[in-house]
């Protein structure tokens, strides 16, 4: 399908033009606390400091009011079911259109496959703007988690019809392009998520926090990071938890973040600690004075979490996808559970809790690896990826070529 050739009145920028106007559409950015909210922001703030203008286009929040203190652009947005601190942007074609046309980015970027980002991608191709986008959410595979697994096909078909229409999908992973690839969405690319590693740091250990949990210098705390919610599989957490204390009595479980399940996972472990929402500096706090990481997930397209864990020395167990499996050497920077192996978690959980030595040497290597995934390097290829977009839409080329998974890095 060919973007509509209507005239168009715009503001253009030289050809030989280095700095970039960027238009980043988003259904979620800070002060909403998540994963993909964080990262986010940290692309932005790292195209910023390369010198790139960017304006943000996402949901007005509660507390704000029009245009926001940062200059965003802020659109109509409603509460999410379930979630009513975060908000879903409304359709804003007549807002984005006028707005685009007079002042034309040189690409458009979109974050999140809501209405807001559907607006988005329907104003730019009418307008001939190149469009690139990221993947960041298994929305298909929530759906099992609320009894109506059958909308995951539909889902998908949406997702990949999406993201079809611009030049190119950036991808966190190479398993989930392959995955992505197998299912008929094209021109992929992998850029992977950074860490700070500067905010992560073992160095922000807290006795005294610890204190406040319970435990001593010596008592190993497992941790957890994440939404409450039925798709991060936190009863098997639960679980692995219960059983590790047959092995040792003093573990403590710590629950960092808030959702739908926290009244449920709190009759479940009457003892463990639910903290709520953390700020970022608190919720390092809270890494770095845990022992291990506990992430029983299986519907990350990343999970930020895991680097975080990673750069916070923790020792590590998740499940063989995602960040965990391109960042984690088994039995040297953390442990891998086999996809959907619920037994080999748990008796991992309770190896991890018995073994203080295996805790030590994970937990020193964990935090070299996490040394790999530099922001300043992600933004860069984030960056290439965007001017290659650009130059092969300014060449006469719609979109750019398929690549194929074994080719992705």
């Amino acid at each position: 399908m060919k973007p509509d050739t209507t005239d168009i009145l715009v503001e253009d920028l030289p050809p030989a033009q280095t700095h970039l106007r960027i238009a980043v559409v988003t259904e979620t950015y800070p002060p909403e606390i998540n994963g993909v909210a964080l990262t986010l922001q940290r692309v932005v703030e790292g195209l910023r400091e390369r010198g790139h203008q960017v304006q943000l286009v996402r949901p007005r929040q509660a507390s704000e009011a029009p245009p926001g203190a940062s200059g965003d652009v802020l659109m109509r947005g409603m509460a999410i079911p379930r979630y009513p601190h975060l908000q879903l942007g409304l359709p804003s074609r007549r807002q984005l259109e006028p707005l685009w046309t007079l002042k034309r980015p040189d690409l458009v970027h979109i974050a999140t496959e809501g209405p807001l980002g559907w607006s988005a991608l329907r104003v730019a191709r009418k307008l001939r703007i190149p469009v690139t986008s990221d993947f960041r959410t298994n929305f298909h595979a929530y759906s099992s988690h609320y009894g109506m697994g059958w909308l995951s096909k539909p889902i998908m078909a949406y997702l990949r019809r999406f993201h079809n229409q611009t030049l190119c999908t950036m991808v966190p992973t190479r398993g989930l392009a392959e995955r992505l690839n197998e299912a008929g969405f094209e021109r992929l690319q992998v850029v992977a998520r950074g860490v700070d590693t500067g905010i992560f740091d073992p160095a922000r250990r807290d006795e005294a926090l610890r204190a406040t949990w319970g435990v001593g210098p010596d008592t190993p705390v497992l941790l957890c990071v994440g939404r409450l919610a039925r798709e991060k599989n936190l009863p098997l957490l639960v679980r692995a938890y219960a059983q590790a204390r047959l092995v040792q009595p003093e573990l403590k479980l710590v629950l960092v973040g808030d959702g739908p399940m926290r009244a449920e996972l709190q009759a479940l472990a009457p003892d463990a600690i639910l903290t709520g929402q953390l700020d970022r500096l608190e919720l390092a706090r809270h890494y770095a004075s845990a022992d291990i990481f506990g992430f029983p997930s299986q519907t990350e397209t990343f999970g930020n979490v895991v680097l975080e864990a990673m750069a916070s020395g923790l020792a590590v167990l998740a499940y063989d996808y995602a960040a965990a499996s391109e960042n984690i050497t088994p039995g040297r920077s953390g442990l891998l559970a086999v996809m959907d192996d619920e037994e080999a978690f748990v008796r991992q959980v309770a190896e991890l809790a018995q073994d203080a030595g295996l805790r030590q040497r994970l937990r020193a290597a964990a935090r070299d690896a996490a040394r790999q995934n530099d922001w300043a390097g992600i933004v860069g290829q984030i960056e290439s990826v965007m001017k290659l977009a650009i130059a092969g839409s300014m060449a006469g080329n719609e979109r750019l070529p398929s690549i194929a998974p074994q080719q992705m890095a």
